[in-house]
């Protein structure tokens, strides 16, 4: 490896699992943009999902969107005073800017949108190029590790409000899928004042124990709870059997968030949905507005992120990282670029 050159974890073609560290040339920081140099990026189901292909990406591509850096570079146009600044960065690299959804601040929509870590380089990396725009300062009290985490809570809050929270404080709510994103989503459905519980399989025992240190009442698939027991569910697995218990599990006239992606087609008994009159919504990915929550709670504090960190590694662990979250062995890994030098 030269000196102008880095090794990120790639996806090297559409061949499933085909995944490995290849060398790339260093990024620069073009106009209006600049570069990190990545302190923390989170493993996220969907690399889980492109490794897999059940998630289309644009191979060679280097993986990683959930990111913490410290700027490094800027482009012409960018404010100098960001180099040394730890930021996070939203998700998309460049969207049209003029259709209806991005008019509309929906740039997830856009249908010309690009992604880092999808359908541009991402952070898997020790250096990733992104908009000086889509940048958000992080406080000193967050580790860049915990600071990564800033983009799952985005796509929560992207889920879980509208034009105001979908939760009310007196509402039962379920969350299916103890893994970040549903431990992130249980933190910030207490915030809005809800009773909540956590749900998983007997697989997820680990996860389940730590929803239990936060604080959440938990239960297993199998264990008896009364239909129609919560006001929400806020389906976080992917999982067409959790989708199916969330429409036994709901009142009618209830409200089912689908953050899930399962990769694959299922066979459901949609007719509850009618039966109950119950309200599905959904959110992919995040927006500006999300972002501007998001951070709102992570630098207050007022979300857990760093319980949810089962381990650091380096990117020449990353292996291990895949096969662990695979094997559900832990909530949330996290690469650090840094620990390989």
């Amino acid at each position: 490896m030269s000196s102008n050159t880095m090794q990120g974890v790639t996806k090297r073609s559409g061949d499933e699992g085909d995944v490995g560290l290849v060398e790339h040339a260093l990024p620069k920081a073009r106009t209006g943009c600049v570069v990190l140099q990545v302190g923390g990026v989170g493993l996220c189901g969907t690399d889980l999902h492109i490794y897999k292909n059940e998630y289309a990406s644009n191979p060679p591509v280097i993986l990683g969107h959930e990111v913490c850096g410290t700027v490094a570079e800027v482009g012409d146009g960018v404010d100098p005073s960001l180099i040394g600044k730890r930021c996070v960065a939203e998700t998309f690299f460049s969207t049209c800017q003029t259709c209806r959804y991005c008019r509309e601040g929906r740039p997830n929509m856009c249908a010309q949108r690009k992604s880092i870590g999808t359908h541009v380089n991402g952070a898997m990396a020790p250096f990733l190029e992104v908009p000086a725009k889509s940048l958000h300062e992080v406080p000193d009290t967050l580790s860049f590790a915990e600071a990564s985490l800033s983009e799952p809570v985005a796509c929560v809050a992207n889920s879980l409000f509208g034009a105001e929270s979908y939760i009310e404080p007196s509402d039962r709510v379920l969350v299916t899928g103890p893994g970040a994103i549903g431990l992130i989503a249980a933190q910030v459905a207490r915030l809005c004042g809800a009773e909540v519980t956590v749900r998983g399989t007997d697989r997820d025992a680990q996860r389940l124990a730590k929803a239990s240190e936060l604080g959440f009442a938990t239960s297993v698939v199998g264990d008896s709870i009364e239909s129609e027991s919560f006001d929400k569910v806020v389906e976080c697995s992917g999982s067409g059997f959790a989708f199916a218990d969330a429409l036994n599990l709901l009142t009618k006239g209830g409200h089912l968030m689908n953050m899930g992606l399962s990769g694959k087609t299922s066979t459901l008994m949609l007719d509850p949905i009618c039966m109950k009159e119950l309200k599905i919504t959904s959110g992919f990915a995040s927006t500006p507005q999300s972002w501007r929550r998001a951070m709102k709670w992570v630098n207050s504090g007022q979300i857990e992120l760093g319980a949810l960190i089962t381990d650091v590694l380096p990117l020449s662990k990353w292996d291990v990282g895949f096969e662990r979250s695979f094997a559900a062995d832990g909530i949330k890994f996290v690469f650090d670029p840094r620990l390989d030098t």
